[in-house]
């Protein structure tokens, strides 16, 4: 009987023994991990990286080292009342706590900003600061100093805040933004959702972005460097570690799409904030609008660019130098002019008292003139027009009081010029650049015109007068 039971038990013991054993070479081999340190022992996987990248790489890092010091975290306070709500909420609560006292409540944003000058100086954007009563900048080395806002720029959104540090401070090295092409390196320093100092590298995207909607004048440089909130006013920069643009916006429908405004811009603004504490802009005294291929193809134009002046206002810079309605602008200052946003761009930025070469085109020749250009003043003359739309014929015209033009009094709903937009009320002052004064005149023009591709009104609507190219095939 103990024979039998041991003959049982050992084989029993022997497995158990043997899976402990198997058990214990399993955690034997998976603490085993094979790690290299670059010697004969193990060697990576990749032994010799491409020159290339490496290259590359140690670029990074230097520019990373070099310019990080520059590069500060913004933080901007202000204090608002718990009573500021929507119109909505007002009448709803106002019965529950119209005997209540207000309680303020403070808010805080976070961006980053770049040292422009060794005495503290610092370029952000004017969102970062807006409405801040308190303002405190943190330096690489983790120092705080309070700040002030020296002076800001909504149009562009471009602001200047100064620190006292006592001492002289790691200024960055600004670039030339005139000169970016498209598929350069782009890196980004700044402070995303409150990460201090984060790089992230991409390419420069495109240039000359506008018609955003972001801001009054844009310019943008876009880039896939990655930029989030907390990212606003700090620097893009280019391989050499110099700052060529001021993060400013993202698409928050879209990945790798942001924008940064052009360090020649915000060079600009910045120098008259820090000189005067505010941005004078010129001012040419023209209504413009932009080009469409049939506009072009009506006036000459060869490709579908410039600029074309629907309004000159009486006394403005413009009038003085000669330039009337139904010119066509094609340079300003010895740069050509693309559209409506570029020649806006480039007036404003001209100095108050600078006499520039204005090139237009006008009845198919080229003529040059020079302006003088004057400071802007309120929104005396917003240089923007509705858009132009595609129309075809569909009007009813009758005289218009005053003599100047002809009233359309009435559209076809089943016309192409009511699917066009023309609306009644509208003034028509021109047929293809002879004016009208009266339905026989308009009747005569229009006949004539139908010789052609197309025929160009001029039209009037409230106080703003449009070019509209009508196509007549």
């Amino acid at each position: 009987m103990n024979l039998t039971r041991k003959s049982i038990l050992l084989p029993l013991f022997i497995g158990v023994l043997l899976i402990v054993l198997a058990g214990c070479g399993e955690r034997d081999k998976e603490t085993h991990i094979a790690t290299s340190v670059r010697d004969h022992q193990v060697k990576p996987p990749v032994d010799k990286p491409a020159e290339e990248l490496l290259s590359t790489q140690a670029s990074f890092i230097e520019v990373s080292q070099k310019v990080t010091p520059s590069v500060v975290n913004i933080s901007a306070e202000r204090v608002r009342s718990s009573g500021e709500m929507a119109p909505f909420f007002d009448n709803f609560f106002e019965e529950f706590f119209k005997n209540h006292p207000a309680v303020p409540r403070k808010e805080k944003s976070l961006g980053s900003g770049v040292i422009i000058s060794e005495d503290g100086f610092i370029l952000t954007n004017e969102h970062v600061v807006r409405g801040a009563e308190e303002i405190k900048v943190k330096l690489s080395d983790q120092r705080v100093y309070s700040g002030t806002v020296v002076g800001s720029d909504p149009r562009t959104d471009v602001a200047v805040v100064k620190i006292d540090a006592g001492e002289a401070l790691p200024a960055a090295v600004l670039g030339d933004s005139d000169g970016l092409k498209v598929g350069q390196w782009a890196l980004a320093i700044g402070n995303p959702f409150g990460l201090d100092r984060t790089l992230t590298v991409g390419v420069i995207s495109a240039t000359g972005r506008a018609n955003i909607g972001i801001e009054d004048y844009e310019d943008f440089i876009q880039t896939d460097a990655s930029i989030n909130p907390g990212n606003s006013g700090g620097p893009l920069l280019n391989i050499y570690g110099e700052v060529v643009g001021i993060n400013t916006a993202i698409v928050a429908a879209g990945q790798g799409i942001g924008f940064a405004i052009p360090i020649n811009l915000a060079r600009l603004i910045a120098n008259q904030l820090m000189e005067n504490g505010e941005v004078s802009r010129g001012w040419l005294g023209v209504s413009i609008q932009a080009m469409t291929p049939e506009l072009a193809e009506s006036f000459g134009l060869d490709k579908v660019n410039g600029a074309l002046v629907n309004r000159v206002f009486p006394g403005s810079p413009a009038a003085q130098a000669g330039v009337k309605r139904g010119d066509i602008l094609l340079s300003f200052a010895g740069k050509e002019i693309r559209g409506v946003r570029e020649l806006q761009l480039l007036v404003a930025n001209t100095p108050a008292g600078k006499t520039e070469p204005l090139e237009v085109l006008r009845d198919g020749r080229k003529l040059s003139l020079s302006v003088t250009v004057t400071e802007q003043q309120t929104q005396t003359a917003d240089e923007k027009a509705p858009p132009v739309k595609k129309m075809r014929q569909g009007i009813t015209v009758a005289p218009q009081e005053g003599g100047e033009g002809v009233l359309v009094v009435e559209v076809d709903p089943q016309s192409s010029a009511a699917e066009a937009g023309v609306r009644a009320g509208d003034v028509i002052l021109s047929v293809d650049r002879q004016d009208v004064r009266d339905p026989a005149a308009f009747d005569r023009a229009m006949t004539e015109a139908q010789k052609k591709h197309n025929v160009v009104l001029l039209i009037q609507r409230g106080d703003s007068t449009i070019y509209l190219a009508i196509p007549l095939s």
